[in-house]
């Protein structure tokens, strides 16, 4: 405690049942006597001697007492004007502010109609704004006017005001406060769909962030640190901010139709603690999972996936998904008609489940990752194909063949050349004069460890017998 709060305390000691004394007399004549103004101005001209001699803690009560006056009063309109004239006031202690905002905060639910809330929470926004000090409260009154103007059907507007609080910056508050902030931040973007937006401000939340430290001590903070804040109780825990994180990420990623990306959102979904205890929860992500994996355009990550997946035991207890993903995993050509017709009811029962349908374009897309998985399955049996023979295999016309191969080329998931007036498809990789040099030098090296390991198998022999004949 430094020293002026010292005589502030000491100051304030004697004159604290004189205080209470003076706002229990105001009160009465408020309340019962009908005389609000008089009493406020009375509370005043004492705030002021309060204020300029620098007692903390008695401007604090008298700040909150004639705000809490005016609610009991049920004088919503002088509520306002005297939270503006007490932040106004020269001198005014910060934390006679804050004590104001906070008392007036716990009212605007209790207003009587949605203009007289709406108009307090515009008045403690200007008195908040540009105040560190109460930039906490500020962003939660902001909450409170944007869920009023979504309501309301306006939500651009929500989205906008709620863009303007950069909570991310603010230091006394705590984590699951920000995150739940930002998260409402991201979602009204994703309602108005502005999809470039809410990815950025996505981009503030890190998925480390969701990981609970397990025999972390706290560390005590020091003396300057900024002291964090209580979140209030409406807010959610960590694990359950993380569903809706992942939520909203695959609402996002369902608009670019990133499969993949969707597909790892499950991925984190189905390793929280709380949905793996519970079939119920755990199945429908599971065949989710299933599903955009085998949407998901091949590459490396795609692969290692699909074959983590399959070794998931849980999957045991899914036994055609587990079909699905295998007839994927097998280097076999799968025909599309015999296997659309199996796997056409799993794929309309989605629409059903929790995380609703797959997409606009999933069953074409299905049929397009199954024309790409047939492909490399062809490239990895064949070095030279002719088009007939491959439009055969693929159940394909000749134009649609040579498109699904040009696309694959183009996105670099093959290699292959296409000679047209000849009809022949090359799957193998041409190679540059030093590797071919290469390769023959190989070649010539191996010919000649044979030839010299021959020669040696012939002396062998050669005197061998002639052992052999000097015994005779």
């Amino acid at each position: 405690m430094t020293s002026m709060e010292e005589d502030s305390s000491l100051e304030s000691a004697p004159y604290d049942d004189q205080l209470d004394e003076d706002i229990e007399e105001k009160r009465v004549w408020a309340l019962k006597e009908g005389r609000l103004d008089g009493a406020i101005e009375a509370l005043l001209d004492i705030e002021k001697q309060l204020r300029l001699s620098a007692n903390v803690v008695g401007t604090r009560r008298l700040v909150v007492a004639i705000i809490q006056l005016c609610y009991d009063a049920r004088a919503w309109k002088t509520l306002n004007e005297q939270i503006i004239l007490l932040s106004k006031r020269r001198a005014q202690l910060k934390q006679a502010v804050t004590a104001m905002v906070q008392q007036a905060m716990l009212y605007i639910d209790q207003a009587p109609d949605l203009d007289t809330r709406v108009e307090l929470i515009k008045t403690l926004n200007s008195v908040t704004v540009g105040k560190i000090y109460v930039e906490i409260e500020r962003a939660r009154l902001i909450k409170k006017l944007a869920k009023i103007k979504e309501e309301q059907g306006f939500v651009a507007e929500a989205a906008e005001l709620m863009q303007e609080v950069p909570v991310e910056t603010f230091g006394a508050m705590s984590k699951t406060e920000k995150i739940a902030f930002i998260l409402e931040q991201v979602r009204l973007c994703l309602d108005r769909k502005d999809y470039m937006r809410a990815q950025i401000l996505s981009r503030k939340i890190s998925p480390r962030s969701f990981v609970i430290s397990v025999g972390k001590d706290k560390k005590k903070p020091k003396e300057g640190d900024n002291v964090v804040v209580e979140p209030p109780p409406d807010i959610p825990s960590l694990l359950e901010l993380k569903r809706i994180y992942y939520d909203l990420m695959i609402r996002y990623h369902l608009h670019s139709h990133d499969y993949l990306e969707i597909c790892r959102s499950y991925q984190a979904i189905y390793d929280t603690p709380s949905v793996k205890e519970d079939p119920s929860n755990w199945m429908p992500v599971l065949r989710k999972i299933c599903w955009y994996l085998v949407l998901a355009p091949y590459d490396s990550m795609q692969s290692s996936l699909m074959n983590s997946n399959l070794e998931d035991k849980k999957l045991s207890e899914l036994p055609k998904f587990r079909t699905l993903l295998k007839s994927f995993v097998t280097m076999e050509v799968i025909r599309w008609v015999p296997f659309w017709k199996d796997f056409e009811s799993d794929f309309q029962e989605e629409a059903k489940l929790p995380g609703g349908p797959l997409g606009e374009k999933a069953a074409e897309d299905l049929r397009q990752r199954v024309i790409e998985h047939n492909i490399l399955v062809v490239s990895k049996y064949y070095a030279r194909i002719t088009l007939q023979r491959l439009s055969e295999l693929l159940s394909l016309s000749l134009p649609e063949t040579e498109k699904h191969l040009a696309e694959m080329v183009v996105s670099k998931a093959l290699i292959a050349k296409v000679d047209r007036p000849a009809g022949v498809v090359c799957f193998q990789n041409q190679k540059d004069s030093n590797e071919v040099l290469n390769s023959w030098a190989v070649n010539i090296e191996k010919l000649l460890e044979l030839v010299e390991k021959s020669c040696h198998q012939i002396h062998k022999e050669t005197m061998v017998h002639k052992v052999t004949l000097k015994v005779q």
